[in-house]
């Protein structure tokens, strides 16, 4: 069974076909890439699969589990999390906080427990916090635990953002345009990061991206979107030679 399976995904907004009978797959522990020109419906798939969308038809499926009227919360609680195309860190927080807020489901300590601050509060907490620091340590960020997020540099924040949305324990990460804004030193990095995120945590992963160097390199399969329509899916050597994407991005 598919980890996450769409079909006839559909989506109108008020007489706009935004999307148009959409599918696709996902396996366990698998690299996807969901790609395509501006305004190709790219991240309003991953609003479809998050709730933040209801759609005009067809059916999301995980682990054999309709998404369908799911709200966003029960979505993440179920196993899929997500990074935004705009960095969505609370910048006034520490990088350390900024992971603790997503490790909500690992506090057992009641709503008493923590006004009262009793003894039991204060081993749950430091329980999430060693974790926390753990997850930092992965991607050789401990050092900046106690820094105002706000002050790390733009590499830093998305890599905070990611972690932040694995502090959920998700079974599948949505990133939606990881690279942007990056230099391609970054860029390089993100990619080794993605595939550690795939093979440490032993998630699936499926990304939008328009870094066509990085989802060529990092994505075991891809799907290609245009005006709302899926124009190729395969390969990235598949995609790379694939005459409907080539016009699509440049143009007939």
């Amino acid at each position: 069974m598919h980890l996450l399976v769409i079909k006839d995904l559909s989506v109108i907004f008020g007489g706009l076909h935004a999307l148009n009978d959409f599918h696709m797959f996902v396996d366990d522990k698998e690299i996807v890439g969901l790609i395509g020109p501006n305004g190709a419906g790219k991240t309003t798939v991953f609003n479809l699969l998050t709730g933040v969308y209801t759609p005009s038809g067809g059916a999301i499926r995980f682990e054999g589990e309709s998404l369908i009227n799911k709200k966003p919360f029960q979505i993440n609680q179920i196993g899929i999390a997500r990074t935004f195309q705009n960095i969505r860190i609370f910048k006034n927080m520490t990088v350390l906080d900024n992971i603790k807020v997503a490790m909500q489901q690992d506090m057992k300590y009641t709503v008493l427990a923590g006004m009262t601050r009793m003894p039991f509060f204060w081993s749950e907490e430091k329980k999430v916090d060693a974790k926390a620091r753990q997850m930092l340590k992965i991607f050789d960020m401990e050092e900046t635990a106690e820094h105002t997020a706000a002050n790390l540099p733009y590499g830093l924040q998305r890599k905070l953002e990611i972690l932040r949305a694995l502090a959920s324990n998700p079974k599948l990460l949505l990133l939606d345009e990881p690279a942007a804004g990056m230099n391609p030193t970054e860029t390089r990095e993100l990619m080794e990061t993605i595939r550690k995120i795939r093979d440490d945590f032993k998630i699936a992963i499926l990304l939008i991206e328009h870094d066509m160097s990085l989802v060529m390199n990092v994505c075991e399969r891809l799907y290609v979107l245009d005006y709302g329509n899926l124009i190729a899916l395969g390969t990235p050597e598949q995609i790379r030679s694939n005459q409907k994407v080539i016009t699509a991005y440049l143009g007939s």
